[in-house]
């Protein structure tokens, strides 16, 4: 009996022993565990299937750089921080230290898919820089509209003609676009072979006058004279040299005292 309670106590602490190293290794296979079921990008899907649709149609570089796992480091239980910042990826320019980027890149998911506000004019030049200084340098009242007024959906590109008459009937944007550049319409420039029924709408009386002259003048296109930029002024002698004898030029220099207007000439 006295060896019975001799023993007791040993088997006890060696039963203590054994459960306490049972519950080291369950814990640790049990970590272990966890660990082995790390999520991947391919486990994303089963969950959110709708995210990874939109990524494959309008993801832009989200779609190419990045995974699911790049951006969601984070998911819960194991972290609270799912739903990242864009400054973990986007800094560096002006455009990333605007507040609130949800406000137009309402679906990270498709960030270039903005929606637009009806008076934004500032944001859009922190990444359109370019046109910024096109308005600047070329005050127009294009300058004065913002550029949600005419682009209402990003990467728009507005017909001229959802704001002003063409000029003469058929033409086209592109035809419109040939002369006024859009972001500085004041500079205007142009091909030789521009049409004369392009510039005739607005040198009306001109146009009257190209219109009855029986010279060669007639032939030629508006622009293949006022070549360049408007309003080009071209000199007679650019074409026609000296026609006449010097001593004629030189009491006579200005060759419309005889020839009276260059659209109409009198010979």
């Amino acid at each position: 009996m006295s060896k019975i309670n001799k023993t007791m106590p040993i088997m006890k602490v060696v039963l203590a022993v054994f459960l306490f190293t049972a519950m080291v290794t369950g814990y640790a296979l049990t970590a272990g565990a966890v660990e082995t079921a790390a999520l991947a990008n391919s486990d994303c899907i089963k969950c959110h299937p709708k995210e990874p649709v939109t990524i494959e149609n309008n993801g832009g570089l989200h779609k190419t750089d990045v995974t699911c796992l790049d951006c969601h480091e984070e998911h819960p239980p194991q972290g609270t921080e799912a739903i990242p910042s864009c400054a973990n990826c986007h800094e560096g320019k002006s455009h990333y230290d605007l507040p609130e980027c949800l406000s137009c890149h309402s679906d990270p998911h498709a960030p270039l898919a903005l929606a637009l506000s009806d008076d934004l004019t500032g944001p859009c030049l922190t990444c359109h820089e370019p046109q910024g200084t096109e308005f600047k340098e070329h005050p127009s009242k294009h300058g004065d509209e913002s550029c949600t007024s005419c682009h209402t959906i990003h990467k728009e590109i507005p017909d001229c003609s959802v704001c002003h008459e063409p000029h003469a009937e058929g033409q086209t944007a592109q035809d419109c676009l040939g002369c006024h550049p859009v972001h500085h319409p004041l500079v205007i420039e142009y091909p030789i072979s521009t049409s004369r029924t392009f510039c005739t709408p607005c040198h009306e009386e001109i146009g009257n006058l190209m219109a009855q002259t029986t010279t060669k003048h007639q032939d030629f296109t508006c622009a293949f004279c006022h070549r360049g930029s408007h309003p080009m002024m071209p000199t007679c002698i650019a074409c026609h040299g000296e026609p006449h004898s010097k001593v004629t030029h030189q009491k006579m220099p200005d060759c419309l005292e005889c020839h009276l207007d260059n659209h109409n000439l009198a010979k």
